[in-house]
């Protein structure tokens, strides 16, 4: 049975994943009116690896892309490898200090996963958790838009987001979701310990039965006639108010 690829495409996702060494690589696309240094280096690697190197025409790699800005560089690997969410209650239970656990609930824009998976990483967020339905899944556009960030997460996937939180709270994990009703501010909440942190969806933000779960609900304030904030940019908030209370 032949295997099936992903296209990676930009220069950010194509290197970080080199870096990363997550996928396996079968070929890379350079359009042939590509000379800079960017593709030289991504050429220089893929030639230690033993990596088939193509140099194609550009209408190819738009073809390939969908004419995303492909920047002329396109790679054929395997799909980045999503493990399972019930590994990462063991991963919990040997991890020495505490633990950040991120949660993203129904966030079906690409680019605001590839924004939150960027920032997670840049927050010290341990693993993030998608999941399997009504959510956007690690793909080449997510891997884009976290400019390669994806490449080096440790992603799983959740069947059941009730079931596995709590089970993360068996162990010790607590829960916070981020709601705009919350009770609690952000601000002055404790987000030193084992916690995870649930995100909701652009649109309905987090379902009642997840909401249900949460050991706390917090709200960011603010001011002016919006009253809500991007999902990724509200994930951002929460992240880095976390990692200035652990640092």
């Amino acid at each position: 049975m032949k295997e099936k690829n992903d296209i990676l495409f930009g220069f950010h996702s194509v290197y970080e994943a080199l870096k990363a060494q997550k996928r396996n690589f079968y070929s890379i696309l350079i359009s042939k009116h590509r000379s800079s240094d960017r593709a030289k280096k991504i050429k220089t690697i893929a030639r230690q690896r033993n990596i088939k190197i193509e140099m194609v025409d550009p209408e190819l790699l738009d073809g390939m892309t969908d004419f995303s800005n492909h920047q002329g560089l396109a790679a054929r690997t395997s799909f980045f490898p999503i493990k399972k969410a019930g590994e990462v209650v063991s991963l919990v239970q040997k991890k020495q200090g505490p633990c950040f656990i991120l949660i993203v609930e129904n966030i079906e824009d690409p680019h605001n996963l590839g924004a939150l998976i960027r920032t997670a990483l840049c927050a010290g967020v341990d693993y993030i958790m998608i999941p399997k339905d009504r959510s956007a899944l690690p793909c080449s556009s997510v891997s884009r838009s976290s400019a390669g960030a994806m490449e080096h997460a440790n992603i799983f996937l959740i069947t059941n987001t009730a079931s596995i939180l709590r089970s993360l709270k068996e162990n010790g994990v607590w829960i916070s979701g981020l709601d705009a009703g919350g009770n609690t501010l952000l601000f002055d909440s404790d987000l030193t310990g084992n916690i995870a942190l649930v995100i909701g969806g652009e649109h309905k933000g987090i379902r009642p039965l997840v909401k249900k779960e949460c050991d706390f609900l917090l709200s960011i304030p603010n001011k002016g006639n919006i009253n809500s904030l991007n999902a990724s940019v509200a994930g951002g908030i929460a992240m880095y108010e976390a990692l200035r209370q652990r640092t």
